[in-house]
């Protein structure tokens, strides 16, 4: 029995001191203040700087500002840092753009927003963002605010979105600004000129807002309008992208 209790202790040890080294490594990153930084990236993805004319490789390690947008492969994962070690991911095949990270002058007003035009995206979103900070992600039709928590969102080619929490309160509301799709992935290439992200325009639809909770979902039709939230389970919601979003979260020591 006392064999039984002591390799116990000595697990429950090893399990935590693994979750207190993956918590280290990610503190340990440097992220400037306004930047997003690489952490994970499997398979290929683009990025457009802000400013630039031309699509090149992103890759493990480079930084992401306001104003730069990012195109996924088709078989790739993306794992980005934010200042506030946050975690925000990417499925292949999406398409975002980085609206805003980290702009205001201290740690208690850190606003860090994404536009999701295509695509999937799951955030872990460190309750350090503080009272005045917010973190949201966005697609043309919906707004999903939160200040610690665990969700992720689908955004459909035809502009139908889903978001599922997991962890937390989510803040779901109508009309985000309109970004168009990308063309068909392909190595880098010159293109016109960068492209145009229209801004904020005035929202046609009835105007909702909803709070949905953990194991809550909410679908958001192409045109706007809103199901009712419900809950989901975990075998309806379980696939690959899910796992391995559920076991990056352990690693970070999220759990």
């Amino acid at each position: 029995m006392k064999k039984i209790i002591l390799f116990l202790c000595v697990v429950s040890f090893v399990l935590a001191g693994s979750h207190l080294l993956a918590a280290k490594r990610i503190m340990e990153l440097k992220i400037g203040r306004g930047e997003a930084k690489v952490n994970v990236m499997e398979g290929s993805a683009q990025i457009l700087q802000a400013g630039k004319k031309t699509w090149r490789p992103l890759n493990l390690g480079d930084i992401l500002r306001g104003g730069d947008e990012v195109n996924t492969g088709s078989k790739a994962r993306l794992e980005l840092v934010l200042p506030d070690y946050s975690a925000v991911r990417f499925a292949g095949n999406s398409h975002f753009k980085v609206l805003q990270v980290d702009s205001g002058g201290d740690t208690t007003s850190r606003n860090m927003k994404f536009h999701l035009a295509v695509g999937r995206t799951w955030a872990n979103v460190s309750k350090a963002v503080g009272k005045k900070g917010q973190f949201e992600l966005r697609s043309e039709n919906a707004v999903a605010g939160v200040r610690g928590t665990i969700y992720r969102m689908n955004v459909e080619k035809d502009k139908s979105a889903l978001v599922r929490v997991y962890d937390g309160t989510v803040h779901v509301s109508g009309g985000g600004p309109a970004m168009e799709p990308p063309p068909m992935i392909g190595p880098p290439q010159k293109i016109t000129g960068p492209t145009t992200i229209p801004g904020p325009k005035k929202v046609t639809m009835e105007e909702w807002v909803f709070i949905i909770k953990s194991m809550q979902q909410i679908s958001i039709a192409a045109d706007g309008t809103a199901q009712k939230p419900r809950d989901f389970t975990n075998k309806e919601d379980r696939d690959e992208w899910v796992d391995w979003n559920k076991a990056r979260d352990q690693e970070l020591g999220s759990d």
